[in-house]
Protein backbone atom coordinates (compact mmCIF):
# COMPACT_ATOMS: atom_id res chain seq x y z
CA UNK A 1 0.00 0.00 0.00
CA UNK A 2 1.23 3.49 -0.89
CA UNK A 3 0.43 5.25 2.40
CA UNK A 4 1.33 8.82 1.33
CA UNK A 5 -0.80 8.47 -1.80
CA UNK A 6 -3.72 7.03 0.17
CA UNK A 7 -3.62 9.96 2.59
CA UNK A 8 -3.41 12.52 -0.21
CA UNK A 9 -6.26 10.90 -2.14
CA UNK A 10 -8.69 10.26 0.74
CA UNK A 11 -8.38 13.30 2.99
CA UNK A 12 -9.33 16.95 2.56
CA UNK A 13 -8.75 18.76 5.89
CA UNK A 14 -5.14 19.30 6.94
CA UNK A 15 -4.02 21.09 10.11
CA UNK A 16 -0.55 22.46 9.42
CA UNK A 17 1.32 22.78 12.72
CA UNK A 18 4.08 25.36 12.54
CA UNK A 19 2.64 27.14 9.50
CA UNK A 20 4.55 30.37 8.92
CA UNK A 21 3.24 33.66 7.55
CA UNK A 22 6.58 34.03 5.71
CA UNK A 23 6.20 33.02 2.01
CA UNK A 24 9.88 32.00 1.93
CA UNK A 25 9.31 29.22 4.48
CA UNK A 26 8.63 25.63 3.41
CA UNK A 27 5.51 25.44 5.57
CA UNK A 28 3.99 28.40 3.72
CA UNK A 29 4.84 26.98 0.28
CA UNK A 30 3.58 23.46 1.04
CA UNK A 31 0.38 24.73 2.65
CA UNK A 32 -0.20 27.02 -0.34
CA UNK A 33 0.17 24.06 -2.70
CA UNK A 34 -2.28 22.01 -0.64
CA UNK A 35 -4.72 24.92 -0.70
CA UNK A 36 -4.34 25.28 -4.49
CA UNK A 37 -5.04 21.55 -4.84
CA UNK A 38 -8.37 21.89 -3.03
CA UNK A 39 -7.42 20.82 0.48
CA UNK A 40 -8.68 22.78 3.44
CA UNK A 41 -5.61 24.08 5.25
CA UNK A 42 -6.01 24.88 8.94
CA UNK A 43 -3.13 27.01 10.26
CA UNK A 44 -1.84 25.99 13.70
CA UNK A 45 0.57 28.52 15.14
CA UNK A 46 0.10 30.54 18.35
CA UNK A 47 1.73 33.56 16.66
CA UNK A 48 -0.77 33.72 13.77
CA UNK A 49 -4.32 35.02 13.73
CA UNK A 50 -5.12 34.42 10.07
CA UNK A 51 -3.32 32.79 7.15
CA UNK A 52 -4.59 33.41 3.62
CA UNK A 53 -8.11 34.00 4.90
CA UNK A 54 -8.21 30.98 7.24
CA UNK A 55 -8.46 31.53 10.98
CA UNK A 56 -5.36 30.26 12.75
CA UNK A 57 -5.44 28.27 15.98
CA UNK A 58 -2.85 28.16 18.76
CA UNK A 59 -3.01 24.36 19.06
CA UNK A 60 -4.89 21.36 17.74
CA UNK A 61 -7.48 21.10 20.57
CA UNK A 62 -8.60 24.67 19.75
CA UNK A 63 -9.85 23.67 16.30
CA UNK A 64 -13.67 23.43 16.55
CA UNK A 65 -14.18 20.99 13.66
CA UNK A 66 -12.74 17.62 12.60
CA UNK A 67 -9.22 17.46 11.19
CA UNK A 68 -8.13 14.49 9.10
CA UNK A 69 -4.37 15.04 8.76
CA UNK A 70 -1.96 16.76 11.12
CA UNK A 71 1.02 17.97 9.09
CA UNK A 72 3.98 18.69 11.35
CA UNK A 73 6.46 21.42 10.46
CA UNK A 74 8.31 21.06 13.76
CA UNK A 75 11.69 19.68 14.75
CA UNK A 76 11.73 15.98 15.48
CA UNK A 77 12.25 16.57 19.20
CA UNK A 78 9.15 18.82 19.28
CA UNK A 79 6.58 16.61 17.54
CA UNK A 80 5.54 14.29 20.39
CA UNK A 81 3.08 16.70 22.09
CA UNK A 82 1.47 17.46 18.72
CA UNK A 83 1.12 13.76 17.96
CA UNK A 84 -0.59 13.29 21.33
CA UNK A 85 -2.94 16.20 20.53
CA UNK A 86 -3.70 14.66 17.12
CA UNK A 87 -4.62 11.39 18.80
CA UNK A 88 -6.81 13.26 21.31
CA UNK A 89 -8.74 15.17 18.62
CA UNK A 90 -9.37 12.05 16.54
CA UNK A 91 -7.22 12.86 13.50
CA UNK A 92 -6.84 10.07 10.95
CA UNK A 93 -3.20 10.67 10.03
CA UNK A 94 0.06 12.27 11.09
CA UNK A 95 2.38 13.59 8.41
CA UNK A 96 5.91 14.48 9.53
CA UNK A 97 7.78 16.64 7.03
CA UNK A 98 11.18 15.96 5.45
CA UNK A 99 13.78 15.37 8.14
CA UNK A 100 11.15 14.94 10.87
CA UNK A 101 10.95 11.61 12.67
CA UNK A 102 9.97 10.37 16.12
CA UNK A 103 9.66 6.60 16.37
CA UNK A 104 8.01 6.63 19.81
CA UNK A 105 5.41 9.25 18.87
CA UNK A 106 4.75 7.43 15.58
CA UNK A 107 4.25 4.15 17.47
CA UNK A 108 1.75 5.84 19.84
CA UNK A 109 -0.15 7.24 16.87
CA UNK A 110 -0.25 3.88 15.09
CA UNK A 111 -1.38 2.15 18.30
CA UNK A 112 -4.24 4.68 18.45
CA UNK A 113 -5.25 3.81 14.88
CA UNK A 114 -3.70 6.73 13.01
CA UNK A 115 -1.78 6.36 9.77
CA UNK A 116 1.73 7.83 10.03
CA UNK A 117 4.11 9.24 7.44
CA UNK A 118 7.60 10.32 8.51
CA UNK A 119 10.31 12.20 6.67
CA UNK A 120 8.29 12.99 3.52
CA UNK A 121 6.87 16.14 1.93
CA UNK A 122 3.29 16.12 0.60
CA UNK A 123 4.27 18.54 -2.19
CA UNK A 124 6.91 16.10 -3.45
CA UNK A 125 4.50 13.20 -3.10
CA UNK A 126 1.79 15.05 -5.07
CA UNK A 127 4.27 15.62 -7.90
CA UNK A 128 5.26 11.94 -7.78
CA UNK A 129 1.61 10.89 -8.04
CA UNK A 130 1.03 13.34 -10.90
CA UNK A 131 3.97 11.77 -12.77
CA UNK A 132 2.47 8.27 -12.60
CA UNK A 133 1.01 6.90 -15.82
CA UNK A 134 -2.81 7.32 -15.86
CA UNK A 135 -3.38 3.57 -15.42
CA UNK A 136 -1.39 3.67 -12.14
CA UNK A 137 -3.11 6.66 -10.57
Amino acid sequence: MDVPREILETTRTWAVVGLSANPARDSYRVASLLLARGYRVVPVNPRLNVWRGEMAYPDLPSIPFPVEVVDLFRRSEQVAPHVDEAIAIGAKAIWMQLGVQDAQAAARARAAGLVVVEDLCPAIELRRIDALPPQNR
